[in-house]
């Protein structure tokens, strides 16, 4: 395993918090996944809307289990979990007290395709924020569809969590995976999870697919896709009604694959008056030679509720879309 990535020990931390980035912490994480793998722990994040929903019950004002803790994100008492994975979740700075008697959790973990995932605790507030949500399942899902087996250099682009790029590289014969992203946190989550997966990896904190060396056989990659006030990096698209960022990244992605290579890209897409507003500026920049494009809408209808923020006048809805560039041979 190889790490390329220049990160300091969190500014913010106080005195009696873990850092974000020491080794220490990272190998208590490690070992936290371990327990929860040999405890057999397993949770689907869904969207936040939902999330929040599901918060609103009576029941769920305080944890009454691991699964309320590490994956509704809600308070708990110590008396909930036993003395070890107290220890644990301590070490590996997954919870802070609150006072009193209570404590909240730092970090989530969540299933994906048989993985488990690091990733940030809910709500996703935090311009820094490590997402992971069911997009990343139709992601996961998308690449086992469509990428070839006999894959050696794996990239993954965004790779926040990393579940695009484990879930490419679990099914590759020795391959090696290099997850690139800007946000050193996520990297950091992302390289513990691909080492939980016993996957052979580096990673790469830069600003934009062109920043890396070229040769891929695969690149897997799953855009921020929305308008965001905010400008949260791991959730806004850009201009092009929240497609800027996923054209940008197929564009610069296509010259780092080696012939025969492919890109697979999953995101979100405005339709205004009826047009896919990322296919049409696709057509528009790819080149005419050298490249085949398969692409397909796989769900009509995602984030209804976004319809109703500010820059969504103009759309219709919001489309999941797939696409796989092949670079002929």
């Amino acid at each position: 395993m190889l790490t390329k990535v220049n990160v300091v020990l969190d500014p913010d931390a106080t005195q009696g918090e873990v850092a974000w980035f020491s080794p220490e912490r990272r190998a208590a994480l490690l070992a936290l996944l371990r327990a929860l793998d040999a405890r057999d722990y397993r949770f689907v994040t869904a969207t936040p809307a939902t999330h929040a929903r599901v918060l609103k019950r009576p029941t769920r004002r305080i944890a009454g289990s691991l699964r309320d803790i590490l994956g509704w994100s809600l308070p708990f008492t110590r008396d909930v979990v036993d003395a070890d994975m107290m220890a644990l979740l301590e070490a590996a700075g997954a919870v802070r007290p609150l006072g009193g008697e209570r404590y909240a959790p730092t970090l989530r973990a969540s299933t994906v395709e048989g993985h488990l995932f690091l990733h940030s605790a809910y709500p996703t507030l935090a311009e820094d924020s490590v997402f992971l949500g069911p997009d990343s399942h139709r992601f996961a899902q998308f690449i086992a569809a469509g990428m070839a087996p006999d894959a050696r250099r794996v990239l993954d682009y965004g790779a926040g969590a990393g579940v695009g790029g484990i879930t490419a590289a679990a099914q590759t014969r020795d391959g090696h995976l290099t997850l690139a992203d800007i946000n050193p946190k996520a990297l950091f989550l992302a390289g513990i999870n691909a080492e939980h997966a016993g996957l052979r990896h580096a990673c790469m904190q830069v600003q934009a697919p062109r920043d890396l060396d070229a040769g891929y056989d695969l690149i897997v990659t799953h855009p921020p896709f929305m308008i965001d006030e905010g400008r949260r990096a791991y959730r806004d698209g850009g201009d092009l009604f929240g497609a800027r960022l996923s054209l940008e990244w197929v564009m610069q992605g296509s010259a780092l694959l080696a012939p025969g290579g492919r890109l697979i890209l999953h995101t979100g897409v405005s339709i205004v008056e009826g047009r896919d507003v990322l296919l049409d500026a696709l057509r528009e920049r790819l080149p005419a030679t050298g490249f085949e494009l398969d692409y397909r809408e796989l769900d009509p209808d995602i984030f209804s509720e976004d319809l109703d923020q500010p820059g969504y006048g103009e759309v219709e809805r919001i489309s999941a879309v797939g696409l796989i560039l092949y670079r002929t041979a």
